[in-house]
């Protein structure tokens, strides 16, 4: 059974900005968020999962997550979440 390694994405409601990370244990990440346990975001929540990719591997997922925080990835996330 193949393990996954997720990238994803969260929209605060506090200030509509995005934040992106990686987690192999995605539901129990965003519920971190949302309790106000991850440092980077502590401030920002609640927040809600916008988007994410199911990756096999863990090195691909911080890959992808580090490419959606270039400009490139803003822009492709913009146009992907319809904003």
């Amino acid at each position: 059974m193949a393990r996954f390694y997720y990238t994803y994405v969260l929209r605060s409601f506090k200030d509509g900005k995005l934040y992106v990370g990686w987690s192999d244990n995605l539901g129990m990440r965003v519920k971190k968020h949302n309790k106000g346990l991850v440092h980077a975001t502590k401030d920002r929540y609640p927040l809600e999962l916008v988007y994410y990719e199911a990756c096999l591997s863990k090195g691909k997922a911080i890959e992808r997550e580090k490419s959606l925080k270039t400009g490139f990835g803003r822009k492709y996330l913009k146009r992907r979440l319809g904003k």
